[in-house]
């Protein structure tokens, strides 16, 4: 497959089946396409991973889902096209699909997340405001999650230059209810992406693999406002082992609302009072970042992970626990190399045994 093109009908029809299949995360998925070389050839292998091994969705119901998706005014754009945002494809391994609905060069246009309370001060909210548009105005698109507060602030400010909101659930699933409205004033000026199918209602464990998104398309993110056991902490988390910038605003320690970023701070996040300071912080990492980096490359590597010994098998699985472990670890636990390792893990998860995640971690599958 060459490194990056359009799909046909078919080959999209064959990616999006493998993407939609149960177990096949975004880790598995790249697994699969390295050793296949190609969506086809990887559902066509499936059976062979034995009778617990999960079954793509037919193609009726595939075809549907590009149908509804074209008719709502949205299109699918998977990881190996040209049109699937530039820092989003540099993640290891990035979301396989993206439903997009707006302008999608959006998606690859510098940009900052911007993440906070939902129960925002209203100093927060102003505070939100006032960034989102100094940062339009010097050319920075803003990246934000629709949900009520900080993230709704920023994306009203930011209508006029550039707004991008990631969602949990399908591009239909408007939510919370109350931002209709500003849903439908993103999807006429800005972009909505989400990695969810047509249809779908985002549940609580779909908003990590939001906020996965929401850092990956920026080069930094704000956090505005986080209570210490906050959503927005995990996006400031997940942005660090990204490699992009942490940045935070301070507050006053006697507000709750503030014992998070407060805590940010602490641990290194750059300190921002205002646009300014963000475009100062991210200055370096705006001019090395923004050139879009290679497209996954997926080579066949026939007989490479062919006839996985037993007890090679068997050692993984032992090593794995209910706490995620890197790879590596479990490699060595288990005595082999780490990309045996890895294979044989696609072949657990394959068959409900593990779960692979985003970071080269592993762990065992949940009861």
């Amino acid at each position: 497959m060459s490194p990056t093109r359009t799909l046909s009908d078919d080959e999209r029809l064959d990616w999006l089946r493998l993407a939609r299949t149960p177990r096949v995360g975004p880790v598995t998925f790249d697994r699969l396409m390295t050793r296949f070389g190609s969506a086809r050839e990887a559902l066509a292998a499936l059976p062979g991973f034995g009778a617990k091994r999960p079954n793509p969705p037919p193609v009726d119901e595939i075809k549907r889902e590009i149908d509804a998706t074209v008719d709502y005014g949205a299109r699918l754009v998977c990881a190996i096209e040209p049109d699937f945002p530039a820092l989003l494809r540099a993640l290891g391994p990035p979301p396989p699909v993206l439903t997009c609905l707006g302008k999608i060069a959006l998606g690859s246009a510098p940009s900052v997340a911007m993440v906070g309370a939902r129960d925002a001060s209203a100093a927060g909210r102003k505070l939100a405001r006032d960034i989102a548009v100094q940062l339009g105005l010097n050319g920075l698109v803003t990246v934000s999650g629709l949900a009520r507060g900080i993230d709704g602030e920023v994306h009203a400010a930011s209508l006029a230059t550039g707004t991008v909101a990631v969602l949990g659930g399908g591009i239909d699933h408007i939510y919370p209810p109350q931002h209709e409205r500003l849903y439908a004033a993103i999807a006429g000026e800005g972009l909505i992406i989400t990695e969810s199918p047509f249809g779908y209602r985002a549940q609580a464990r779909d908003f990590p693999r939001r906020n996965r998104i929401i850092t990956g398309l920026a080069v930094g993110t704000v956090v505005i406002e986080a209570a210490e056991r906050s959503g927005s902490l995990i996006s400031a988390r997940t942005a660090g082992e990204q490699g992009r910038e942490v940045m935070a605003v301070p507050g006053s320690p006697l507000d709750p609302r503030a014992a998070g970023t407060n805590r940010l701070l602490r641990d290194g996040a750059v300190l921002v009072r205002n646009a300014d300071d963000i475009i100062e912080a991210i200055s370096d990492l705006s001019q090395a970042g923004m050139r879009a980096p290679p497209p996954p490359t997926y080579v066949s590597e026939p007989g490479s992970d062919d006839d996985l010994p037993t007890e090679q098998i068997d050692a993984v699985h032992q090593a794995l626990s209910p706490a995620p472990m890197p790879i590596d670890e479990l490699a060595r636990a288990a005595g082999i190399g780490a990309g045996r390792c890895a294979a044989i893990l696609m072949e657990l998860e394959l068959l409900g045994e593990a779960e692979t995640l985003p970071g080269g971690l592993a762990c065992r599958a949940a009861a």
